[in-house]
């Protein structure tokens, strides 16, 4: 495979993982706020938090079990891939969206 090739493959599965890694942050966001009932938060800061925290885990996990660029696909396993985008997305989302309501919960509490 040349190198022109390759580096095409890598430059059109890169939006697509970050796609996947911002609905899935979105949704574990919303998962997150609606469980713990966050009166402190509305929806943008969900949203926005979601996503943010969603390609931050989905990028992490991905690095974290080789799905960097460059990387041989078979070394990541199925964390590597789509799956890693969606676990640390939705993980990364819930995880950023539940520190941003206990710091507005924090502030509003003053």
């Amino acid at each position: 495979m040349s190198p022109d090739l390759l580096l095409k493959g890598i430059v059109m599965e890169m939006p697509i993982a970050v796609i996947v890694q911002v609905i899935a942050g979105i949704l574990g966001g919303q998962a997150i706020g609606t469980a713990f009932q966050q009166e402190a938060m509305s929806q943008l800061p969900k949203i926005i938090s979601g996503a943010v925290g969603g390609v931050a885990g989905g990028s992490f996990l991905g690095s974290l079990f080789g799905g960097a660029a460059g990387a041989d696909p078979a070394a990541g396993g199925a964390l590597g891939g789509i799956l890693g985008n969606i676990i640390g997305g939705a993980g990364g989302g819930a995880i950023l969206t539940a520190i941003a309501a206990a710091v507005m919960n924090a502030m509003r509490n003053r």
